[in-house]
């Protein structure tokens, strides 16, 4: 297990990360054992059956299980509410769990969503692994999710990316805490997480490496409220400004994730 820091509370997302890696190997283009140290880059993580309470096995042995399908079989979605897109429907124990936690992955006909769990050792250390439940989808229902090309949601990114912008300096609570700025400057300093296999098209690699770090930018700022947000209006104001930016980004991790490799 991994020793748990508050450094990954913002990491790239988990599926987003899996998804790439994945289809990168099911291509042909990253070895197995490559492509499982990628997505246990900074953490252990599991596969457990979501049906069969006790039933997990490591990463690297499950992985195996995912061989046969093709790459565009393994697609990113990243649902939130009223934004279900992506999921195959609303029968499915997946679709309520990937909702909650707001990501997951399909790959073929099961269903992949990551928890993070913590554990004490008896000398109050702090660890933590990962476990990708999975669960089964009735063939029926699945569907590879409706994505943006890379080139349309970059420009939907930029779009709301200049609007966010100006309706945040219109409001005047643009300037954020020290310590926000601190973890800004440490995420652009170790953004390794932020980057596509290089079996994707460039477009795609340069959206995905822009999506994800305004998409770590975004949950370092709801959990830090900017400085002129003083009141409960502003607040919402804020939010309100910043929800299509939010968005934007989820859209646009998807369409790099699963835009055609080269």
């Amino acid at each position: 297990m991994t020793p748990a820091t508050s450094e990954t509370a913002h990491a790239t997302r988990r599926s987003a990360r899996f998804v790439a890696w994945v289809r990168a190997w099911r291509a042909g283009f990253i070895p197995y054992d490559d492509v499982v140290d990628e997505i246990e880059a900074t953490e252990d993580h599991l596969l457990a059956d979501a049906t069969a309470e006790g039933d997990e096995r490591p990463l690297r042995e499950a992985l195996a299980t995912f061989s046969s399908l093709h790459p565009d079989q393994i697609q990113l979605v990243l649902p939130a509410p009223g934004d279900p897109r992506g999921l195959p429907g609303p029968q499915t124990a997946f679709t309520g769990e990937a909702l909650t936690t707001g990501e997951g992955v399909l790959a073929g006909e099961v269903g992949l969503v990551p928890a993070e769990r913590h554990h004490t050792s008896g000398s109050g250390v702090s660890f933590r692994n990962v476990v990708w439940r999975a669960f089964p989808l009735p063939a029926d229902v699945v569907a590879a999710p409706h994505s943006a090309t890379a080139a349309e949601a970059e420009a939907e990114l930029t779009g709301a990316l200049v609007e966010a912008t100006t309706a945040l300096t219109d409001l005047d609570i643009a300037q954020w805490r020290p310590e926000l700025a601190g973890a800004l400057a440490n995420l652009r300093r170790h953004d390794s997480e932020g980057e596509l296999p290089p079996v994707f098209e460039p477009r795609a690699r340069r959206l995905y490496a822009r999506a994800s770090l305004l998409d770590r930018v975004l949950a370092l700022a709801g959990d830090t409220a900017p400085g002129g947000a003083v009141n409960a209006l502003e607040a919402q104001q804020r939010d309100a400004a910043l929800r299509p930016l939010a968005a934007a980004c989820r859209r646009a991790l998807v369409a790099a994730c699963n835009a055609p490799l080269s």
